[in-house]
This record gives structure tokens, C-alpha cells and sequence, in this order.
């Protein structure tokens, strides 16, 4: 099974692009004056000047994180995805002077690095374990395949090629070449990309080698540290995927977008060697992350100290990391998994992903983001306590570490590649993502067209419309959401019988689909109270209120403060109903609880008398659309009896 072309999907969703028109006319202006220094009050970039220095243009010093060019290879990714649709010729030439500017920067063998080429010329590959060298080639590498798919222009793709020649004359089990890996992963999915763009399959052999020696013995990275001169360091290798080799690792471990990174590239290197053994790996692994190590939003990572995982079911609420870069890694990770295994718990998990742990990453209209995306907020905590400091009550306009920002716009540009997949030997098409858009594929040498209209994420009703030039035999299979108890499909009116077969979550209908021919699809989307598996003691005796792909959330804006001593009667009836007013308008659930009666209750901090309750009404928006109004505290699970 293989994704659909982002070429052959266009979206047309009243929920999702508007957000990709953000993208286009916001965002990615935005970001470029970001990447210039162009916002006043934000944290300086300094990108676009390193690559100048760097190409001897200008003089200075080098500034920011080693791994400052990755901001710029995934702004160019993003403009690359908003070409695809939309042909902007300014746009296009901006984009085509960066590129000059990367060849200009690029060095007489290949490379293309500011960090070393301006600060640490005589330092390259003597701490592959720190600097990220090879991870910011992987987006650079990303950036140039996907801007020559949207544009036909091989300019950036000869670049990388060039760079990532030079990279295999460097790294490898031959005598005189370094036998070593990044400490963050990247390049290993990227080359893959590579590959499938050239059709050279030294690429693709590079990457394998890289996933296959991470965590060989002996360790390469102790010996990378005493060739520095290095006698201790305290970072463990689980913190880099590498205290085994892949092949023997069970549990998601260490930083969480390095793992995702990671996990994705084991994915794609499974699918392209027919390798069952690295893909029941890859399943080990997923089931360990989504089931025990995963946030009700699709965040993971759930400790700021290494931004990395902890245990299974350490979720804490208030003090949660759930980065929005490893959302997004889980959702690059899933979408490789999905077209290895028609199973829907990946597109699930995508679906999970983008409407809650990713979307609460950018503010409505663009300009502001969150690094942190925590289940629970009480400012004045997050204000003072030290071990809260990673957590803003109010996004931010950029960061000194600025990976999250230019991903989610790559992510929210390229959204069209993960709604539909198509099984060409077997003939069938399938729907991962209910929005709306339409798609094209080819069925024995015949064009078919989908054109899909999704009331998600608020309404649960969904219409296909199959076009075609003459009657053909093929099927369709639609995936059936998890959250949803029931689902009715009527074809062309008439409802479903017996023409379809469940499997894995999709259901399959196989027919001879006629010109024309249109199919209803309903799926129930009810309010739900989500309830954690018990080890998951944060939210022991506790509920979140779901709808459809939707988690919900309280704001103090709407329910006052102290909403941790709001609790949620099990008999308490909720309703929902969708207010055009509120937020660019979303879907608000209210019903009733309690709360302490404040009245009577005086300093005593602690008291043996029982405090008596009074009903409150309650009102909880989309998690994803916390923080667009005033800074105030925000909860997730609420308190049930």
C-alpha cells in the first residue's frame, strides 16, 4: 500500500483549510521574517545570516543552536508543500534565492553545515553525539525532495545529492570511514526519501546502515567521547535510542522525537527490504508508546528533563513535556506503519494526534506556539515553580529553539498525503482521514476520482462520490474511527448489507463501482467520558470528555478558577452544540457539576470540617483551542462521583 500523491489530493474542508491557508498567507511570511529577525520582541533566529556568513557574503559570528539550519530546510519543506496547490510566483523565487544562497554556502566536497563551516571549521564529525550534524542534513535533504516534487526544479535535489555523497565517502564499516551515527535521528528517514526521488539505492543502503549500527558494541559514542578527550559524560545512551541495537529494543526510550524519528525509518527500512522481523519490532515498540506512554491528546514525551520518555504510565497532567515536534514524529511514524499494515489503529492515531496534541501547538491565527502542550495549567504555578518552568500559560512568538514552529507548518501543508493509500494489485483504495477533499488514483490503467465532504470533527456525516469514465470493479475501504460505536453506510441510498468485510478496522466494499455512484457514511459521535487505564495515577478517579476525534477541556474563561475542585456527577447529563460566536468557531459541551461553597470557608489551611458543595454549570471547548483568549488555568480531567 502506498500513500496517495499529495499532487493527486486537494483539500477543500471548512476545518482544515482555513488552517493551511493560515499556513500559506501567515505562517510562512511570518516565519520568514522570524528566520530574518524581522519580529520585534521575539527571540532572535539569525538563520538566514549564518547561511550568509557562511557563503562568505557577510561578516559575523555564528548564532544559535547547532542546529539552527534545520529552521530553515523545514521552512523550505512547508513553501515546497503550499506549491504543490498553489503556484505563487513570489513565493517561488524567495524560495529559489534560498536555495541559491545553500549552494553558495555549500563547500567545495559537499558539505553544508554553518554551524561548523562559520564557528567550528576544524570540528567536523568529532561529536556526532551532541551536534546534530547529521540530523540537520536529513531536513535539508526532506526540503530538497519535496520542493523538487512540487516544482519540477532538480537545483536543491543536486545540492543534496551532492552533500549526501560526500556524507557516505564518510560514514560507513570500510576501512578509514567513521562508524558512527547521529545522536539524533533524521538523516535515516530522510535518505529514504532520497532514494525513492532518485532511484539511487545507495541512499536507501546508507540509511539502513545508520539504523543498523546504532547501538552496536562497542559503543560509539564512549569512543567518539575519549577521542575528545572526554572522561565522563551523563547522559545515558537510552536518551539517544542507542543503549541497544534497534533489533533488540522493546520500550520507547529517551528523548521522544529522536525515537519517533527513529521509529518512522525502521518503518520505512522494513517496508522497503520485505523485513517482517524490523516491522514486528516497529509493532513492539508502537504498542508500547500508544498504550502505556501516550497523553488522551496523542502527545508523548511526558518529562521535560530530557524531553524524553519516563516509564509506562507516568502521564503527569500539570508538569506533561508532550513536545509538539514528537506529536508530529508520532504522526510521521503512524503514517508509515498504516501503509505496511491496513490497520486502523494507526489512522486513529493520526487522527488523535492532529486534532488534539498537534493543533494546540499554533495559535488560531498563526502567529504564536507552543513548545509544551501540558493537560493541565494553573498560572501561578507555572510562573514560579522551577520544576514547571517548560510550561507557558500563553504561546510564545518564537523560540530560541525553534523546531516546533516551522514542523507544524511542514505538517499542516502536507496534510493531504495522509488521507488516502491505494493497494494497486489489489485494487482498492482506502480512507484514512475524513476530510474533505478529493483525491485521484488509477485502477487498470483507468482514472478514478473521489470527491469526499466530511462534516469532521463536528459532525459525524460523510458523502464519497466516486467519478469515473466507465464502470470498473475495485474497493474501497473506509476506516471505522474507534471512538465511534456505530456506523451506517448507504450506497446510492440504499443501505449497506451484506456487500462489505470488516478487517483491522476498515471496512471493504467491493463492486463494480458505476460513474456517478455515491456513498453516505454516518458515524455516531457521541460524547464520551474517557476514563485512563488505572496505573495511570494522575487521572485515578477522573474523566475526559471526548467527542468524535475531539478532546475537550475547561477553561477558567468559562468556568472560573480553581477548576481542579470542579467535580463531574456521574449522573450529570451533557450536552453539546456548536457556537459560531466562540474561538472561530467550535463545538461546546456543557453540563453540570459541583464545586466547594466558598462561603463560611476561612484561612485555616486545614480543618476537620466538611465543606459543603454547590451545583455549578460547566463548559469545556476543543483542548486544541485553550490559550486564545485571556491567560487563565486549563484542565483536562476532571474529577467524576
Amino acid at each position: 500500500m502506498k500513500p496517495i500523491s499529495l499532487k493527486d489530493v486537494q483539500i477543500n474542508d471548512s476545518f482544515w483549510s482555513k488552517r493551511q491557508r493560515v499556513v500559506r498567507e501567515t505562517v510562512i511570511p511570518y516565519q520568514w521574517d522570524a528566520l530574518n529577525d524581522n519580529i520585534p520582541g521575539a527571540e532572535k533566529s539569525h538563520t538566514i545570516e549564518n547561511f550568509r556568513i557562511a557563503a562568505g557574503e557577510t561578516e559575523g559570528q555564528f548564532y544559535g543552536m547547532v542546529f539552527q539550519d534545520s529552521d530553515l530546510a523545514k521552512w523550505l519543506e512547508a513553501v515546497a508543500y503550499v506549491l504543490v496547490h498553489q503556484r505563487d510566483e513570489d513565493l517561488e523565487k524567495l524560495a529559489d534565492e534560498v536555495i541559491d544562497l545553500l549552494e553558495r554556502a555549500q563547500q567545495p566536497d559537499g558539505y553544508l553545515n554553518t554551524y561548523f563551516t562559520v564557528k567550528k571549521p576544524e570540528g567536523r564529525w568529532t561529536n556526532l553525539r551532541d551536534d546534530h550534524e547529521l540530523y540537520c542534513a536529513g531536513h535539508l535533504i526532506e526540503a530538497a525532495v519535496a520542493y523538487d516534487e512540487a516544482t519540477g526544479k532538480r537545483k536543491f535535489l543536486d545540492i543534496i545529492c551532492r552533500y549526501a555523497d560526500y556524507i557516505a565517502s564518510v560514514f560507513g564499516t570500510e576501512p578509514g570511514k567513521i562508524r558512527g551515527y547521529d545522536g539524533h535521528p533524521e538523516i535515516e528517514l530522510a535518505l529514504v526519501k532520497l532514494y525513492k526521488a532518485t532511484g539511487q539505492r545507495k541512499y536507501l543502503e546508507l540509511s539502513k546502515y545508520f539504523v543498523e549500527e546504532r547501538g552496536r558494541q562497542p559503543h560509539f559514542f564512549d569512543q567518539e567521547a575519549e577521542r575528545r578527550g572526554e572522561k565522563e559524560w551523563f547522559i545515558s545512551h537510552e536518551y539517544y535510542q542507542a543503549h541497544l541495537p534497534v533489533r533488540q529494543q522493546k520500550t520507547a526510550e529517551g528523548h521522544a522525537v529522536r525515537a519517533v524519528y527513529l521509529f518512522s525509518a525502521m518503518a520505512d527500512l522494513a517496508a522497503e527490504y520485505g523485513d517482517q522481523r524490523l516491522f514486528d519490532v516497529c509493532k513492539t515498540l508502537w504498542n508500547n508508546v500508544t498504550r502505556k506512554r501516550m497523553y488522551i491528546t496523542g502527545g508523548i514525551g511526558s518529562s521535560h528533563y530530557l524531553e524524553r520518555f519516563t516509564v509506562d504510565y507516568d502521564l503527569p497532567n500539570d508538569r506533561s513535556y508532550a513536545e509538539t515536534c514528537a506529536a508530529i514524529g508520532l504522526v510521521f511514524w503512524a503514517h508509515r506503519m498504516l501503509q505496511i499494515e491496513a490497520d486502523s489503529q494507526y489512522a486513529d492515531v493520526i487522527e488523535r494526534a492532529l486534532y488534539n496534541g498537534i493543533l494546540s501547538g499554533i495559535s488560531l491565527d498563526g502567529k504564536s506556539y507552543f513548545y509544551v502542550n501540558p493537560l493541565e495549567v494553573w498560572p501561578a504555578t507555572a510562573n514560579h515553580r522551577h520544576d514547571m518552568k517548560s510550561v507557558k500559560i500563553t504561546r510564545q512568538p518564537w523560540f530560541g529553539c525553534a523546531c516546533c514552529p516551522p514542523n507544524i507548518a511542514r505538517l499542516l501543508a502536507s496534510l493531504g498525503q495522509y488521507l488516502y493509500s491505494q493497494c494497486e494489485p489489489l485494487k482498492q483504495i482506502f480512507v484514512h482521514q475524513y476530510i474533505s477533499s478529493e483525491a485521484e488514483a488509477e485502477i487498470n490503467g483507468e482514472r478514478v476520482k473521489l470527491v469526499q465532504s466530511s462534516g469532521f470533527p463536528w459532525d459525524g456525516q460523510v458523502k464519497l462520490v466516486i467519478s469515473q469514465n466507465k464502470p470498473l470493479k475495485w474497493t474501497l475501504a473506509l476506516r471505522l474511527p474507534a471512538w465511534s460505536a456505530r456506523t451506517e453506510v448507504k450506497i446510492n441510498g440504499e443501505k449497506l448489507q451484506t456487500q462489505g468485510k470488516t478487517a483491522k478496522g476498515y471496512l471493504y466494499i467491493e463492486r463494480m463501482w458505476q460513474p456517478g455512484d455515491s456513498l453516505e457514511v454516518f458515524f455516531a459521535m457521541e460524547i464520551q467520558r474517557m476514563r485512563a487505564h488505572p496505573e495511570v495515577r494522575a487521572n485515578a478517579g477522573k474523566v475526559a470528555l471526548q467527542r468524535g476525534p475531539v478532546v475537550f477541556c475547561l477553561e477558567e474563561a468559562d468556568n472560573g478558577q480553581n477548576l481542579q475542585d470542579i467535580v463531574l456527577p456521574e449522573a450529570a447529563k451533557l450536552a453539546g452544540q456548536f457556537d459560531a460566536t466562540l474561538l472561530e468557531g467550535v463545538y461546546v459541551i456543557k453540563g453540570w457539576g459541583v464545586r466547594t461553597d466558598m462561603e463560611g470557608i476561612g484561612d485555616e489551611l486545614y480543618s476537620p470540617q466538611a465543606v459543603s458543595k454547590v451545583p455549578i454549570e460547566i463548559k469545556a471547548i476543543p483542548y486544541y483551542a485553550w490559550s486564545n483568549r485571556d491567560a487563565g488555568e486549563m484542565l483536562v480531567w476532571i474529577r467524576e462521583y
